[in-house]
């Protein structure tokens, strides 16, 4: 909690306070001015917020249609599918920057949104958490959906999306907080401001060549961080509820 204090307590306090820490410092907010000034966190905002949230929908659109074909559906090949899936799971996302990297300038989308979230696209943590909740899912419902006629989709969006919300909201947290704080591949794969999250923006603010004023660091820095903290404060029984009920420990 040492870091975060004092990232805390030196973006509210001016440069002669940063060190000094005493409770008659006056509290000022000139450093979120000079920073918002200083550098573009209004456009790394809204990519960050379109990037984390079309990974998400991706990520489950294809989680729920493939983990429902891999525990309602029969076809060949089935169990050896979903072993590949699963090995996924013991892939390192680093190890394949080289290759992502080779097939984003392929589809030319080195420099994009797309770009930094199409390697994530689809996800074995989403298909496997999903299978598993629906592989508890009564068969006698899918009977009844079909006695009133519903299709396969239609049974799924009514019966097992609804049953599925805890590991829904577990995963969608994970994959949030993943992809708000992710730094190496959004690094490598843009070049400007147009395409850059927060954390490349916070990189490239950094890298001034006439030293690191701590007070600016820290308040971009709270700036990043600071919508997580709230939405954890705000949403923490759910959080917490949702991560047991779907075994995320």
């Amino acid at each position: 909690m040492a870091p975060l204090g004092y990232a805390f307590w030196a973006a509210f306090h001016s440069e002669r306070f940063a060190t000094k820490f005493s409770f008659t410092a006056p509290l000022t907010l000139s450093n979120f001015r000079e920073v918002l000034d200083a550098a573009p966190f209004d456009r790394y905002f809204l990519n960050t917020i379109l990037l984390v949230t079309g990974i998400l929908i991706a990520q489950l659109v294809l989680g729920i249609l493939a983990a429902y074909a891999f525990s309602r559906l029969r076809f060949k090949g089935r169990e050896l599918a979903f072993g590949l899936v699963l090995v996924q799971l013991m892939i390192v996302p680093e190890v394949l920057i080289s290759e992502n990297y080779t097939t984003m300038a392929q589809l030319g989308l080195v420099d994009s949104l797309a770009g930094i979230g199409l390697p994530y696209a689809a996800s074995a943590l989403c298909i496997f958490l999903l299978r598993q909740t629906f592989k508890g899912v009564p068969k006698e419902l899918d009977e009844a959906s079909e006695i009133e006629g519903c299709s396969h989709l239609q049974t799924l969006w009514r019966v097992y999306v609804p049953l599925a919300k805890p590991t829904i909201v577990a995963f969608g947290l994970v994959s949030v907080s993943y992809h708000w704080n992710n730094f190496l591949w959004p690094l490598v794969v843009t070049n400007s401001v147009e395409s850059r999250p927060l954390t490349v923006g916070l990189a490239v603010f950094n890298s001034t060549e006439s030293g690191v004023e701590w007070t600016l660091l820290s308040t971009a820095t709270v700036l990043i961080i600071a919508p997580l903290i709230v939405a954890f404060l705000i949403f923490q029984r759910q959080f917490v509820q949702s991560f047991m009920r779907a075994g995320i420990r």
